[in-house]
């Protein structure tokens, strides 16, 4: 268990003089300040690194991650994250990003207790409700989890377009944009799910809310 754990500074090691003799200035720059296009919002699995996976460098996008990549009105980690990647980091991109073979939509298809997580997972299982005349239909249970692996994503990335740090972004005329993506862990490609979001012409219009006086003349 220690040789584990220490095995982590031991690589730590190697990274930094990996990447010090790439870039003589690469902490030094990175130190400076970050300025991420995207703010990320994906699973705490840990097959899906998002840097790793978008072969993106430390600073370029702003990470949030909790079970099944959930965006939930209620969640102030999750709203103070975005706030601040919207307001202070000023990114330009949202991604949504769940994954096929989620262990999080895979447990809200059944019904076996868990433990505390079955209340963060009934979310999950409002998705299934919303579409469950399609999923339903899919006989294949690895099939039927994949669609709803999309599905939530999907639902996502409308919450998110429902927040009020979104509207107002969009309403002062920030060029945001929301996306929707998922990842197969069996091939290692992100797959675009063509459901992006940059304004509020898609939203219901209960869930519009009257920025007007929000507004930066």
């Amino acid at each position: 268990m220690i040789k584990s754990y220490k095995k982590l500074f031991t690589n730590n090691q190697k990274w930094v003089e990996e990447r010090t003799k790439e870039n003589p200035d690469f902490f030094n720059d990175l130190a400076e300040r970050q300025s991420p296009q995207f703010l990320w919002i994906g699973c705490s699995d840990s097959r899906v690194p998002a840097n790793e996976i978008t072969g993106t460098m430390p600073g370029d996008i702003f990470v949030h991650r909790n079970i099944a990549n959930m965006v939930i009105h209620t969640d102030i980690s999750m709203l103070s994250v975005l706030d601040y990647a919207v307001n202070v980091l000023e990114v330009k991109h949202i991604i949504v990003c769940g994954h096929y073979g989620c262990g999080g939509v895979n447990t809200a298809m059944g019904n076996k207790q868990v433990g505390l997580i079955d209340n963060w997972l009934r979310h999950i299982k409002d998705v299934y409700r919303l579409h469950k005349d399609e999923l339903n239909a899919i006989e294949d249970m690895a099939k039927r989890s994949d669609r709803l692996v999309e599905l939530n994503v999907q639902e996502q990335v409308h919450d998110l377009t429902k927040t009020s740090i979104v509207q107002n972004a969009w309403a002062n005329g920030k060029a945001l944009q929301v996306h929707g993506l998922v990842y197969d862990i069996k091939n290692g490609y992100l797959q675009d799910l063509n459901i992006t979001a940059d304004n509020t012409g898609e939203i219901e219009h209960f869930y519009k809310l009257d920025l007007a006086e929000h507004v930066i003349s």
